[in-house]
């Protein structure tokens, strides 16, 4: 049976919402990675199999099937197809899912899975406001009457239910945009970084990190979904642009051509929970993922959870007991920033090259989605 593997990864710096990127059409934001992984790699673009993107809000600049468009941006062949996947926020690592899966199956042995998302170009919730009427329906309103199906409120829900005060929440928040700033110094997001030209010059760094952050400041911001809530928008993931990109090949034809991979794609998992408090799917996600594995928590080198709101990572490191040191080290979506589409292979991006700088055999990395689902994946160093 084939194996897929990571030939390389890379993603855009994450821009604030009307910051640096925000002049940047999302197909020719996401046509930058899709060069950059070429340009590295030597890889003949006319070879790729297929692109497989995720994109979440799928209307306006990013409607029409945004995968296809963004190869076609990227000067690649008119012959290189293209498709878009929306698994919510886990969309790029269900596009990662999907690949691997197909190089697995023998039905490619060259892909590029990815995403992107540009939140200031096209605003969260964008489909809700277009006038098109509600995307569920009679039959769901019925099944669960009363349901606003907020993922805010859902993040005050686990607060709650784990009893995480305002200031865990707050605390969580600050060591991301610490471990954040550290990273960034220590030059440890220079190998994953493709620097983005704009109308106004090169986007080079992560926008979103607060180096003078304090709890004193965080104590200031106003609950964001309940007048006595817990979440803040200083507790929660950023608004954010960005694009990420992950070249996958099989084995053999990774030898064929000459490339060598940085990791294997060990495992992946998928799973449902309750829609209504809809983000603890990384914590089931995470026990499926790892017995498909043939693993324990204790045999995982390097975690990313992706941090939508500080009440989900902390849920998840309570439930499984995992060190906290090695969650996130190297902050997270509350510090970086969450381009919904983007964040799923941004992790990956982020995990391999860590793996690769510090020798590490196996990282997990999970993702909360929307709706109640949740991606898992195991990769193996090489």
């Amino acid at each position: 049976m084939a194996e897929a593997v990571i030939i390389d990864a890379v993603r855009t710096p994450l821009g604030k919402r009307g910051g640096g990127l925000s002049s940047v059409h999302p197909v020719d934001l996401g046509a930058q990675v899709l060069s950059a992984l070429v340009q590295r790699t030597g890889v003949d673009p006319g070879l790729v199999e297929d692109v497989i993107w995720g994109c979440v809000t799928s209307i306006g600049e990013q409607s029409s099937n945004v995968g296809r468009w963004t190869a076609l941006a990227a000067g690649w062949p008119d012959t290189v197809p293209g498709t878009t996947v929306d698994r919510a926020c886990g969309s790029s690592q269900q596009a990662l899912a999907f690949g691997a899966a197909g190089v697995v199956a023998g039905h490619y042995d060259l892909v590029v899975v990815g995403g992107v998302e540009s939140m200031s170009r096209v605003p969260m919730g964008a489909t809700r406001s277009s006038g098109h009427g509600s995307a569920r329906g009679p039959a769901i309103a019925a099944r669960y009457p009363d349901v606003e199906f907020s993922q805010g409120q859902a993040a005050e829900l686990i607060a709650r239910a784990w009893d995480f005060s305002r200031t865990v929440l707050d605390q969580f928040s600050l060591e991301s945009h610490t471990r954040a700033a550290a990273a960034r110094s220590a030059g440890n997001f220079e190998a994953e970084i493709v620097p983005v030209r704009t109308e106004d010059g090169i986007v080079a760094v992560d926008e979103g990190i607060r180096e003078d952050g304090s709890l004193e400041r965080l104590a200031q911001l106003r609950p964001a979904f309940a007048d006595d809530g817990r979440v803040t928008a200083g507790n929660a993931s950023q608004i954010s642009d960005g694009a990420s990109a992950v070249l996958l090949a099989s084995t053999e034809k990774a030898a064929e051509l000459g490339l060598e991979p940085l990791a294997r794609v060990h495992s992946s998992a998928v799973v449902g929970v309750d829609p209504v408090m809809m983000l603890t799917g990384p914590i089931p996600a995470t026990a499926k993922v790892l017995a498909r594995a043939g693993l324990r928590l204790a045999d995982i080198g390097s975690v990313e959870v992706n941090e939508a709101f500080a009440s989900v990572a902390l849920a998840w490191l309570a439930e499984t007991g995992a060190d906290p040191v090695l969650l996130n080290p190297d902050g997270g979506a509350i510090a970086l920033g969450h381009p919904l589409g983007c964040s799923g292979t941004r992790l990956t991006t982020t995990l391999v090259h860590r793996m690769r700088r510090e020798g590490i055999r196996y990282g997990l990395q999970t993702i909360c989605e929307a709706g109640g689902m949740a991606n898992a994946l195991v990769l193996e160093g090489l």
